[in-house]
């Protein structure tokens, strides 16, 4: 029998004419994913809650013009940088790089024009699996070196795994990560207030006003991030911390305790009995609530989009870690291959 072909349609054309294509992956019977080449982005991840309601459990925009004019990252794959470098600068091999700063005077996930502002190239296509790939110029928002990026994302089961690589010419750093947000009561019900989120971690990185670590790691007991049993996110963002004050919510890296692929985060909705586990092999996870969805930017339903309409768990190094030589390097060098995996598995409570 004929495997049948993937879906595959045009989503928008830039202003450039380019196309902007819209690739599907997986099945009803498990997680739907469709996948965006402006960014490489989550566009819907589609999945059957214990209620039996199948529904899109990330947020998304309509169109390109609504992506391109967004400052919220909504599912894109972030890059070279992800996360913070303080003052858009960093030593690398005894020599001062000076990138793009354009968040209170910082870098912030690659620069203004991000990896998840870039049409990437699409290698394969299949039922279950979509590759894509990006080439970013040696000085590319300043950062060194000719970069080869790719991204996959495959459906397996009730598991999506997204699997980024990157290789480079000359000395860069690399620091990948996906920055979809999700609701588990589905795209324009509402807040994650009453969803329930357990971390698998024993430590945080405190940080000044701009985002950027204040030096070492702090430990989570009695503080709003000890997320080590399941807590009501509406509940955490509200407590009294000036940690919380300051970020209008939570977004701060968290350690996760392990090495390897392993479990990472566990997020619920009692109202949907929808469950997300994510695993990860990386270092830390950057656990960000919404703060700054204020209303500006459209959903894919026509609706808009506030704070705490959904929460991006964002598996990567740590924040402003080429400044900071006691964390996992940065540094990717010729012949070396970046290589960063994450699952997401959906399934029922």
């Amino acid at each position: 029998m004929t495997e049948a072909a993937p879906a595959e349609r045009v989503f928008d054309t830039l202003d450039d004419g380019r196309e902007v294509r819209c690739l599907t992956i997986g099945s009803a019977s498990g997680p739907v994913v469709e996948v965006l080449t402006l960014g490489a982005t989550v566009h819907r991840l589609e999945a059957t809650g214990g209620d039996g309601v199948r529904r899109n459990v990330v947020l998304g925009h309509a169109d390109a013009a609504e992506r391109l004019a967004s400052g919220d990252y909504v599912g894109g794959t972030i890059g070279r940088y992800a996360n913070r470098i303080a003052g858009g600068r960093f030593p690398l091999d005894g020599r001062e790089v000076v990138v793009g700063a354009h968040d209170r005077g910082n870098s912030l996930h690659g620069g203004p024009d991000g990896f998840d502002r870039r049409l990437w190239d699409v290698v394969a296509h299949r039922p279950d699996e979509v590759v894509l790939a990006l080439v970013s110029p040696d000085g590319d928002q300043g950062f060194p070196g000719a970069v080869s990026a790719r991204v996959g994302y495959r459906v397996s089961g009730d598991v999506v795994r997204v699997t980024m690589e990157a290789t480079t010419d000359a000395p860069t750093v690399i620091n990948l990560t996906n920055h979809a947000y999700v609701n588990l009561d589905g795209e324009g019900e509402g807040t994650i207030d009453d969803h329930l989120l357990t971390v698998v971690a024993d430590e945080y990185v405190p940080v000044d006003a701009t985002g950027i670590p204040l030096g070492g790691t702090a430990p989570v007991d009695g503080t709003p991030f000890d997320l080590r049993e399941p807590t009501r996110l509406g509940t955490a963002v509200r407590r009294e911390h000036e940690q919380v004050a300051a970020a209008r919510g939570i977004d701060h890296d968290l350690l996760v305790r392990g090495a390897g692929l392993r479990l990472a985060a566990v997020l619920e909705s009692p109202r949907t009995r929808t469950r997300l586990e994510l695993r990860t092999d990386q270092p830390g996870l950057q656990v960000y609530t919404g703060n700054f969805l204020d209303g500006t930017r459209r959903s894919t339903r026509g609706g808009r989009y506030r704070q705490g309409d959904g929460i991006a768990l964002e598996p990567q190094l740590h924040p402003d870690s080429p400044h900071r030589p006691q964390w996992p390097s940065p540094v990717l060098r010729p012949g070396e291959t970046y290589r960063s995996v994450l699952e997401w598995r959906l399934g029922a409570i």
